[in-house]
């Protein structure tokens, strides 16, 4: 498996666990029948926007985790690093627009962004993490359970809490350090 950092490990365990909250605060703030601005939606929309913040930034630190010894290998983390992030801003850009209406209707982000956004930074993320399988630093089932929680996400927003506990157990080899690993280690001392 894959030596992690503390930052990390850190961001594979508050993603997901703000992703489930976001995904909760969505399900009480929909109990009227319309989710809608209050204060159970600013709160998990706040949750949510801090995911994604540190989402666009775990894909910065997969990028560094990621072997790249040749120029192709350098060349496809690079552009998986940066489709992960764009699609992260765009996510961003579009809860900052339901957080602030005014914000959204100052600036609201272009139809074609709102579109691709969210693939570019699935195809970003799945895409490093495939490539750490391939470097065999991550076990195969984490890129196949972060793929189920994007797909679980896609069929009804409802099941955010349960698409976060599969991207919680997809990173989860993320969130825990190897014995004897630098990052062991460091953590020891």
């Amino acid at each position: 498996m894959t030596e992690t950092t503390r930052t990390t490990r850190l961001f594979a365990l508050l993603v997901p666990l703000f992703l489930f909250l976001y995904g909760v605060f969505r399900l009480l703030d929909g109990r009227d029948g319309h989710h809608g601005p209050g204060p159970a939606w600013n709160v998990g929309h706040a949750f949510f926007f801090a995911a994604f913040l540190l989402l666009g930034a775990l894909v910065v630190e997969l990028r560094g985790l990621v072997p790249t010894e040749t120029v192709r290998r350098r060349a496809a983390a690079g552009a998986a690093m940066v489709a992960g992030v764009s699609g992260a801003g765009c996510f961003l850009w579009v809860i900052a627009g339901d957080l602030f209406p005014r914000f959204d209707d100052a600036a609201p982000l272009p139809e074609l962004l709102e579109l691709v956004g969210p693939l570019t930074f699935q195809l970003g993320i799945l895409t490093l993490l495939v490539m750490l399988v391939t470097a065999r630093r991550l076990p195969v089932r984490s890129p196949a359970l972060v793929l189920v929680a994007f797909l679980l996400i896609a069929v009804n927003l409802d099941l955010l809490p349960v698409a976060a506990l599969a991207l919680m157990a997809g990173l989860a080899p993320l969130a825990r350090s190897r014995p004897g690993s630098p990052a062991a280690s460091a953590n020891a001392a």
